[in-house]
């Protein structure tokens, strides 16, 4: 197993970390006050934290990047003026295999397609002693279940589904990665100190009732931003009765709620997950101090007064969910939605259903599924709609494969897809999208924004448990109930889907011939990274300008977004993702999906300079070259979907200076602190009301930037009318001076 001594170190310090936390507090802590407090950057904890206000410095065990955002994290790490990583990283190959005809032929042309990002993604890791899981090896998240996380450790990763490893008790952190670059190159990581939201679970599982409909009940209830700024933490007699990679699947789509991460505490099936996967040592060690890997007696008996937000849920009670379409947190029990389904005209016929991708991948979701697909050959039903199966890492493909399950889904028409992320995150080349007809979709992925699967803005996507997409596919009609209705066989029989059966592991264990890593070599030093200055998809950086500690005056605005908005489009039916390593070439996407204020469209904009409407890039780029500095006005929840620290630079690189919004997503105002951009948000929200299309704004005291002192901003309209507001912010002094310095990684090489 990986990193064993780095675990038993962690573990040796633990339980007297905690212990000086629960004395500093002065009362039993949660198991994710245990892990935070656990990993200060300072050692020993010496002072309580406020939730929601206080900043702390930590020293996470692990980072993992997928292969799109790695590129950029580790352009950004060379920059660095390090030898080697400070803590065990790791770069998955699982973006950018596109879904097309089926996983041999699709691993293939993906090879081809990327062989100069994966060569330089390989080269990199073996230079700075990370290790490489090569195309085809699995989903980053699985394989990090798998192989790395451990109950009670910290890990962030560059991607927001990176919290599926709160599945066996980690706390597991998407982040940008410019986040990813402090932590390898040695620097505390920063984090503002989450609420905690409490989930109580009660009951047991039965039926068509799977652990995701869990996340569903729960997205359902805090919508899309209510865990923003805190973690989940699962508890409760029903939790420990689900499986690890159920808890999994459950973290994994805390993502969608905003969520920091979602965590559950050390227990009797996480233990027998870690030895089913070849853990042992770690098993035996975690239950050695069990007690210490989970909150305390007392938080779990009187949990509201140690939780500022509780909800509690009964298994017994729950339904399977369906949430959707073009939103994860459109929360529908399965009773309900065929109603839903006429009352909307949502398209009743279902064209495909997807099962697996880095949630709901594993072998108990596989067989649970297999189950069904069985019965559609038992019961001689024909399955009305396409549909794929993604498995979530080599090791659990090829076990299923041995075991026969595979077949199964290929006899009732399946297509089994590559171990990568494919049609969850838009890599799917979807035959008929650019007819961009109106149809309906159902997977087990977690995100079913518009457009995001298949680039067709009419395309309805739902999301629900494996099991229920396979009931769902082998019907084709949305209105199917498959726990009471019946269907017509190919006899003219009526018939029944019996509830879904599966297994947590093997019978025989899991095999694998090669899981697809490739270690680091000892010493790197030698080994020359080369990026043609002609590439397309790769570019070399170089460091942002720093502030000049003058007030920025005359500032065009560029847009002023409205609604939703996710700052750039690369996950969109992925053809952004070519350009991951590019930053000049990526920032042709800037803001192009944000929908302008003042004329209801996307990426058609007024030039200031020649009141004409383009491009959104089109014309900063010509601010830009007229040294004109700009600002962008935004709604709530700004940045929503743009962990990427793309969606941070690819503004900063074209010459936006400012973002002044009503709320920020989580990752995103953390990106553009580190970028060397100035986030902001309205001190009274309803001044977003004041923006007008061709204002000019000048700052008045930013020379006197500093923390807790909101800024003001004189606003000038074109009629010379003048208002001045007032600008929150959430800076630091140690953030303040990345703002300074033209960027956190331009102050920290100059400390190096």
């Amino acid at each position: 197993m990986f990193d064993l001594n780095v675990i038993q170190c962690f573990y040796a310090l633990f339980e007297g970390r905690v212990n000086r936390a629960r004395d500093i507090l002065g009362r039993p802590l949660t198991f994710a006050e245990k892990v935070l407090y656990s990993h200060l950057s300072d050692g020993d904890p010496s002072q309580e934290f406020s939730r929601g206000e206080s900043y702390v410095e930590l020293s996470p065990d692990r980072v993992a990047m997928q292969d799109a955002t790695a590129q950029m994290a580790l352009l950004q790490f060379m920059m660095a003026s390090k030898d080697r990583v400070a803590v065990p990283s790791t770069v998955h190959c699982d973006h950018l295999i596109q879904a097309k005809t089926g996983a041999n032929m699709d691993l293939a042309a993906a090879k081809d397609a990327n062989g100069e990002v994966y060569s330089f993604l390989e080269s990199v890791s073996n230079k700075y002693g990370i290790g490489f899981w090569k195309p085809g090896a699995g989903i980053i998240h699985q394989v990090v279940l798998e192989n790395y996380a451990f109950p009670g450790g910290m890990m962030i990763g560059t991607d927001s589904h990176t919290v599926n490893a709160g599945g066996l008790g980690m706390i597991a952190i998407g982040v940008g990665g410019a986040d990813a670059v402090d932590v390898m190159a040695g620097m505390p990581w920063e984090l503002r100190f989450p609420k905690l939201i409490g989930v109580k679970l009660t009951g047991e599982l039965g039926g068509w009732t799977s652990a995701k409909d869990v996340i569903l009940k729960v997205a359902g209830i805090l919508t899309v931003k209510g865990g923003t700024g805190s973690i989940v933490e699962y508890f409760g007699s029903g939790a420990e009765k689900l499986s690890c990679t159920g808890k999994g699947t459950i973290s994994n789509m805390g993502a969608e709620i905003g969520a920091t991460t979602s965590v559950f505490g050390y227990d009797v099936k996480m233990g027998e997950y870690l030895r089913g996967t070849d853990r042992n040592e770690l098993a035996d060690l975690a239950d050695g101090m069990s007690e210490h890997l989970r909150g305390d007696d007392d938080v779990y008996a009187r949990p509201e007064k140690y939780f500022d937000q509780l909800i509690h849920i009964d298994l017994s009670e729950l339904e399977p969910h369906i949430n959707g379409p073009f939103t994860p947190d459109l929360a529908t029990p399965i009773s309900k939605f065929a109603d839903a389904v006429l009352k909307n005209d949502w398209p009743r016929k279902l064209d495909v259903g997807l099962i697996g991708s880095c949630t709901n991948s594993s072998y108990e979701d596989i067989t649970r599924s297999a189950s069904i697909a069985q019965q559609a050959l038992d019961k001689n039903l024909k399955v009305k709609s396409e549909f794929t199966v993604t498995p979530g890492s080599e090791q659990v493909r090829y076990t299923v494969d041995r075991d026969g399950y595979l077949d199964i889904f290929k006899k009732i028409g399946g297509v089994v897809l590559a171990n990568a992320c494919g049609p969850c995150i838009g890599q799917w080349a979807r035959h008929g999208s650019e007819k961009q007809e109106k149809n309906s979709i159902i997977t087990s992925f977690n995100r079913n924004f518009a457009k995001r699967n298949d680039g067709n803005p009419n395309t309805h996507g739902f999301v629900a448990s494996p099991e229920i997409v396979t009931a769902m596919s082998i019907a084709g009609d949305l209105c199917f109930n498959p726990v009471m209705d019946l269907l017509e066989n190919e006899d003219g029989k009526q018939v029944r889907l019996d509830d879904p059966s599966g297994i947590d592991f093997p019978i025989r264990g899991f095999a694998v011939e090669d899981n697809g890593y490739q270690p680091p070599t000892e010493n790197g030093r030698d080994i020359e990274v080369i990026i043609s200055p002609e590439s397309e998809r790769l570019q070399l950086l170089v460091p942002f300008e720093p502030w000049d500690g003058q007030n920025m005056t005359g500032m065009n605005l560029l847009i002023k977004t409205m609604g939703k908005c996710t700052t750039d489009h690369i996950s969109m039916a992925g053809p952004w993702l070519y350009y991951r390593g590019h930053l000049d070439n990526i920032s042709n996407n800037l803001l192009t999906g944000a929908v302008n204020f003042f004329n209801k469209q996307t990426n058609h904009i007024k030039n200031q300079l020649t009141n004409e409407y383009g491009p959104v890039p089109d014309v900063q780029r010509m601010y830009k070259a007229a040294g004109i500095q700009t600002i962008v006005v935004g709604d709530e929840n700004f940045g929503e979907g743009s962990s990427r620290e793309h969606a941070a630079m690819e503004p900063r690189h074209l010459g936006v200076r400012a973002i002044l919004v009503r709320s920020f997503a989580r990752i995103h105002e953390t990106n553009l602190k580190k970028q060397g951009m100035l986030a902001l948000t309205f001190l009274n929200k309803p001044d977003y009301d004041l923006i007008q299309e061709d204002d000019i704004f000048d700052f008045i005291d930013l020379a006197q930037f500093a923390p807790k002192k909101p800024i003001k901003l004189k606003v000038i309209h074109i009629d010379g009318s003048v208002d001045q507001i007032k600008c929150h912010h959430s800076y630091n002094e140690s953030q303040i001076d990345w703002f300074r310095a033209g960027s956190a990684l331009n102050l920290f090489r100059s400390k190096s």
